[in-house]
């Protein structure tokens, strides 16, 4: 018989798993693993191409279709460059807060779901409970779709899923998608002298940004001021440049990265389709009349698809019963949630922590949070005893 662990306990072991997404995630999925086997608990995991990170999944109670999956992703963003207190991956208390990175986003809600294992087994559960752990949610939500789509191959399927993205409890029915994308701008150089006989990677580059830009304030004018986020509209976003060799060279190439957060029911691939519109009749013609080896070339770098409200849906329905949260509540950042609702699971964010302490040096979460995560989780274990 494995060990039982208080959240707590189960907090520092997994904020010391250095995650970082650059890092493999191995040693933490190991330690998982081991933890559910040593419950009598088969877990399977879902391993990417490199073969240096995976992810998990388990089912606890009656093997058949429905219940809830309890999802979490592993990784967490760097600590390099921030000023930390004290070691980030050694779990520290001081003043009611558990310091240390991950602890908020998303270790937390992880520690709570495995905490309670032990719970889940010895409770009468007449509908399944699912534990998922993804990798790489940080750098793309890429982790989440393979994990998700061998959830649904080996079965049982869940009906619904909580994410348990640092809410404060709340039930979030609905967030943006996220995507990154990135333009490669292919110009001509010549001397600028030469300007007419030249095309300019940049100041093309710079034409599609600022297209960007009027389309992102067109969606601010537009906006429907009864969507609960802030902003309440689709924004694309310049975030980074870079091009050119010499202020005297026309620019031979430039490459920009482009943020979009699509408010729900609008689409990545729309976005993409008008933006892909604007180059190939208002930048690629003249450039083209030019120089032929000219263009321009747009990639998905990553995208996660955004949460859109179900109306009562099982997932909503569930979380509020549990938590007593009847308001609406929607963000603007992305999590996987969106990933598990286009397969076809009702899904849900609802999580402890501030999403104000993500990401930032001694990173935080209130033993209050942790307290409130346990008795949300030990209702949820009687909810699906009925």
């Amino acid at each position: 018989m494995s060990r039982q662990y208080s959240s707590q306990e189960m907090l520092a072991r997994l904020v010391a798993f250095p995650t970082v997404s650059s890092n493999s995630n191995l040693d933490l999925i190991d330690f998982v693993e081991t933890y559910l086997a040593g419950h009598g608990i088969a877990s399977q995991r879902v391993p990417d191409a490199t073969g240096t990170k995976a992810a998990l999944h388990a089912v606890i109670g009656p093997q058949k279709d429905g219940g809830v999956a309890l999802s979490a992703h592993t990784d967490v963003v760097p600590v390099e460059g921030q000023a930390w207190s004290s070691d980030p991956f050694t779990l520290r208390e001081a003043g009611g807060r558990l310091y240390g990175r991950g602890t908020c986003d998303m270790k937390g809600f992880a520690a709570v779901a495995l905490a309670a294992v032990p719970q889940m087994i010895a409770a009468p559960l007449t509908r399944p409970i699912h534990i998922a752990l993804s990798y790489d949610e940080e750098v793309g939500c890429v982790g989440a779709p393979p994990m998700i789509d061998s959830m649904l191959r080996s079965g049982p399927k869940p009906s619904m899923v909580v994410v348990g993205e640092p809410s404060n409890m709340r039930v979030i029915t609905a967030h943006k998608g996220t995507a990154v994308i990135r333009v490669t701008v292919r110009g001509h150089s010549v001397h600028s002298s030469q300007w007419d006989r030249g095309v300019s990677a940049i100041a093309h580059a710079a034409r599609i940004i600022s297209w960007l830009d009027d389309r992102t304030r067109e969606n601010q004018a537009a906006a429907d001021p009864a969507l609960a986020m802030d902003p309440p509209f689709t924004t694309l976003h310049c975030g980074v440049v870079e091009g050119g060799t010499a202020a005297n060279i026309v620019s031979r190439s430039c490459s920009f990265f482009c943020d979009i957060r699509t408010v729900p029911g609008d689409t990545l691939d729309a976005w993409l389709d008008r933006l892909g519109g604007f180059i190939r009749t208002q930048i690629e013609p003249g450039m083209h009349a030019i120089h032929p080896d000219t263009g321009v070339t747009v990639e998905q770098l990553a995208y996660a698809p955004a949460l859109s409200e179900e109306h009562d849906g099982p997932a909503e329905a569930l979380a509020r019963r549990l938590t007593g949260d009847n308001g609406r509540h929607m963000v603007v950042y992305g999590t996987e949630a969106g990933q598990f609702q286009e397969r076809g699971i009702s899904a849900v964010v609802c999580g402890p922590g501030s999403i104000d302490q993500a990401h930032q040096p001694d990173e935080y979460i209130e033993t209050s949070e942790i307290a409130a995560a346990d008795s949300f989780v030990s209702r949820l274990i009687a909810d699906m005893c009925r």
